[in-house]
């Protein structure tokens, strides 16, 4: 499976990056409910058209509840499909797996990422790319503000759980399960489809004492998918 293949070459650059500016957060449980609340309100500040506003302003203001309200709260967007895969994604594979890039591959990855992340706007692995294209070229600025924004991307979804049985962590997207653990810096080897619209992978173990697997709640993934499918057949 295109999950398990999980050792890009731009891995250890997003684990670095990540460790060295990791926001602070608390873990709390995800309540969609009060975040649809906030943001369908035009007087609250997590207002969602304010959100993405900010989001796409490439600015760094917006600080970690914003980042939750903003991930958590693209669910209750009309565009939202937690299973869409860019045409454009698949443009570049090839080169994901090379150990030294020319200016003109660079300006592909670059090109191809930005035209992805236009039409799913929260592809973690095609702002992985973009971001390493933009450091191979020295836009150094540019790759910062994308860094901040995937970091506090992370960030939100370490803070709804501890990635236990009992505490699973909350996403949005397949996909995100298998990013997550990658930044995390654990290779994932095996996945279960659990009840209650739990995931568990396994991973490979860095140390005595670290964990065999990880859980996932995708409970808001297939509630949206089975509403918006509702909505197909009529």
């Amino acid at each position: 499976m295109r999950h398990t293949i999980a050792l890009f070459l731009f891995i250890f650059i997003s684990i670095q990056a990540f460790c060295q500016k990791a926001p602070k957060f608390e873990v709390k449980k995800v309540d969609f409910d009060q975040i649809k609340e906030e943001i369908i309100n035009p007087k609250s500040k997590y207002f969602y058209p304010k959100l993405m506003q900010s989001y796409l302003s490439n600015d760094t203001i917006l600080g970690f509840e914003g980042y939750r309200h903003l991930y958590y709260g693209y669910t209750f967007q009309e565009d939202y499909n937690p299973f869409r895969e860019s045409e454009f994604s698949q443009a570049i594979e090839p080169l994901y797996y090379k150990k030294e890039f020319t200016r003109a591959e660079c300006d592909s990855i670059e090109k191809y990422a930005e035209k992805t992340l236009n039409d799913n706007i929260f592809d973690f692995r095609q702002m992985n790319f973009y971001i390493f294209a933009l450091k191979e070229k020295k836009k150094l600025a540019r790759a910062s503000i994308r860094q901040y924004r995937l970091n506090h991307l992370v960030a939100a979804i370490l803070s709804s759980g501890n990635g236990t049985k009992e505490s699973p962590w909350v996403v949005i997207s397949p996909n995100h399960e298998y990013d997550l653990l990658n930044f995390l810096g654990y290779v994932a080897t095996g996945h279960k489809e659990l009840d209650n619209n739990i995931d568990y992978i396994s991973v490979n173990k860095t140390s005595k004492k670290s964990p065999d697997g990880f859980y996932f709640d995708a409970s808001r993934i297939f509630e949206v998918a089975k509403e918006k499918f509702a909505e197909a057949k009529d």
